[in-house]
């Protein structure tokens, strides 16, 4: 459920009018969320799953813990469903659920499905979709429609997420920053995908600093998502006939896609091998902000202790016990490290430097990409500050 932002759509006009109009139909593949959620095996024992923006009858995530519902000794399985899905449902018609009225003959009506057991119906001695389709069939209240829309902020939904013990799905990516906050403030352990522009947000940003969030396993990744939407990019078709896909089917590629959560990691107390010592050509003070500036993250030098400016990829190997995560680049100013606004006086571009981070490169004033200011936190007795 991903913007367009970064994608080269000029020849795709459906796929613009659907980023403009906020359009959040995109459907994670199973091999993708198989390959992040292999690192949480052992996290989701006992625990209560809420998949809240994901119709079952389209979401991988729902089919993934469905078919592992035993391996990974799920206690309950809720997931829930806000819109009927414009992509044709393949696995199961709500028509065909036993003790099920509804009032219209539509795919569109919101529904809850809560599984707490996934016997093996067929005796084959495995759980695929079609024990989990017969379970859904054929046990009462398994399925039940929703009173309400069935959106994720719904009492009705919000009094499902008070049970869970753990979020995991696609959210919507224009509601990314509510989405976010609800869970922060019903104190709700996840795993989410989102692009990687909401490192940037201010609302999000913060949940960063103040070590709340992190980044998964996965990071600004090229993935492909099922969508409604015709894909007439050359260069995305391309991409998606090399993963398998048929790009005529509805499956495009969506660059800079990342996993964020709050379940610890073992990639997260990993510590940057750092070998580079500092030396004031390699590593400038910018002209406009308190720090240094770092272009790589295995750069960074292993005997400077003070503001440290470095790419926003850096996300992707913060220690918590190595580093501290301190501010970023931003024109508002609101973490205290910038030094200076730029006037017209200053430089016909005075606009573009003040975005961000600036070097004399070559004997002229330039503006770089945004940074992220971190500073060493596991310093040792004896150690001084980098001059």
């Amino acid at each position: 459920m991903f913007s367009y932002e970064g994608i080269k759509m000029a020849r795709n006009k459906d796929l613009i009018k659907a980023s403009q109009a906020k359009a959040d139909e995109f459907y994670t593949q199973l091999v993708d969320i198989e390959k992040e959620l292999s690192h949480y095996k052992d996290f989701f024992k006992n625990k209560i799953v809420f998949c809240n923006c994901d119709d079952p009858y389209e979401s991988n995530f729902f089919k993934y813990f469905a078919m592992n519902f035993n391996v990974l000794g799920i206690k309950k399985l809720i997931t829930t469903c806000y819109t009927g899905s414009p992509i044709v449902t393949e696995q199961l018609s709500l028509f065909d659920v036993k003790g099920l009225v509804i009032s219209k003959k539509t795919a569109r009506n919101p529904y809850k499905i809560e599984i707490t057991e996934v016997p093996d119906y067929n005796n084959d001695g495995a759980i695929d979709l079609s024990d989990v389709t017969e379970l859904i069939k054929n046990k009462k209240n398994t399925l039940t429609l929703l009173k309400g829309d069935g959106d994720f902020r719904s009492d009705e939904c919000v009094e499902l997420l008070k049970q869970c013990d753990v979020v995991v799905t696609n959210p919507p990516f224009s509601l990314f920053r509510e989405y976010v906050a609800q869970l922060i403030e019903y104190d709700k352990k996840f795993i989410i995908l989102s692009n990687m522009n909401a490192i940037t947000y201010k609302e999000f940003f913060p949940y960063l600093m103040d070590n709340k969030i992190w980044t998964g396993y996965g990071f600004n990744m090229s993935m492909v998502y099922k969508t409604p939407y015709p894909n007439l990019l050359d260069a995305n078709r391309k991409f998606v006939l090399s993963k398998g896909y048929n790009p005529d089917d509805g499956y495009v590629k969506v660059p800079g896609i990342c996993w964020f959560t709050n379940v610890d990691t073992k990639k997260r107390h990993e510590k940057i091998i750092l070998y580079k010592e500092y030396n004031k050509l390699e590593f400038p003070f910018y002209d406009n902000y308190s720090a240094i500036n770092v272009d790589k993250v295995t750069d960074i030098p292993k005997d400077y202790y003070d503001v440290i400016g470095v790419p926003i990829t850096y996300l992707d190997k913060h220690n918590p016990d190595q580093f501290r995560i301190l501010g970023k680049t931003d024109r508002q100013a609101i973490y205290g490290y910038r030094t200076k606004m730029y006037t017209k006086d200053d430089s016909p571009n005075f606009n573009d430097l003040n975005r961000g981070p600036t070097l004399f490169i070559n004997g002229e004033l330039k503006a770089i990409y945004q940074r992220i200011f971190i500073q060493r936190c596991d310093i040792e007795e004896g150690e001084i500050h980098g001059e």
